[in-house]
This record gives C-alpha cells, structure tokens and sequence, in this order.
C-alpha cells in the first residue's frame, strides 16, 4: 500500500494488526485494546516496530505515559465528518510533545490533508477509491495561515514584525 509520508507518496511498511490476529514479523500497529491486553509482550517487539491506532473515541490520554514505546501512532477518521482525531493529534504534538509518526488513516480525503498537517499529522493512508497523487496536491491549496497550530507556533499578524 501506498501512503503519502512527510509530503511524499512512499510504500508503507507497517502491518495493521486487529485483535487476536498472529502478530507477523516486521514493523506493526495494533489497537489500543490490544496494547493493554499485551502490553509487556508487544514492548520485547519494540526493536522490530511498534505503533497503535486510536479510534476516534479513544484519547491522548490513553496512551500520554507510553509514547516513547511508539513510532507510529494511528489516528482514525471513521467518517468524513468526524473530526475529533484532529483534538488528539493535537494534543499529542502540543501537550505530550510527541514527535514520532503521527498517521491519519480511515475516511481520508484531499479535502482534509492540508487542516490534517496542521494540527500534526505528517502520514496519511489515503482512502482507497482515491488518487493519493491527487491528495497529495492538498498540500498547496494554501500559501498562508493565520492562526497558530502545530505546523506555526505564532499567528500571521506576529511573524509580519
């Protein structure tokens, strides 16, 4: 599968992993639920890669004091209008100073990505019955932004000095 990863369109490596399914080899991202049942067993994995997915129901907080176990954290969109993924991924960058991949996946579309990046996000696993080279053009819709996010830290009227 095919991903766009800090503004490029790149082959992903990692491996969804659902509950109760055999962990395979090689880089893997399992469910908040999983982590909790496996904790101690899925750290001895965390060498070979390690991330979660939260569902747009689960939060930051869930996860806050485990961060540096984690490369990738997996935020999903279950549906276009459903936007609290973008409060999480927020406070993953700004309260929990998280710096690993911050991954959008589920009801991705072009429409989103530029607003997605901002609050954090620097992956995204675009929808499947959409052009990810389409999607990726989302990331010159706009040249300036006024308010501060996680992508500036100052609004436009104070970097105008």
């Amino acid at each position: 599968m095919r991903i766009i990863k800090q503004r490029e369109i790149v082959e992903d490596d990692w491996q969804h992993v659902e509950d109760g399914a055999p962990l395979p080899e090689g880089k893997i991202i399992v469910t908040l639920s999983r982590w909790k049942a496996e904790r101690e067993a899925l750290i001895g994995r965390r060498n070979s890669g390690l991330g979660i997915r939260l569902a747009s129901s689960e939060h930051a907080d869930d996860i806050a004091a485990d961060l540096d176990n984690f490369e990738v954290v997996a935020l999903n969109f279950p549906i276009f209008r459903d936007g609290r993924a973008y409060t999480t991924a927020r406070l993953l960058r700004d309260r929990y100073g998280y710096k690993g991949e911050l991954r959008a996946t589920g009801d991705v579309l072009r429409d989103q990505i530029f607003f997605m990046h901002r609050v954090g996000f620097d992956a995204f696993e675009v929808r499947g019955d959409r052009s990810i080279e389409d999607a990726l053009k989302a990331f010159d819709d706009f040249k300036v932004t006024y308010q501060p996010s996680a992508d500036e830290g100052q609004p436009l009227w104070r970097r105008r000095g």
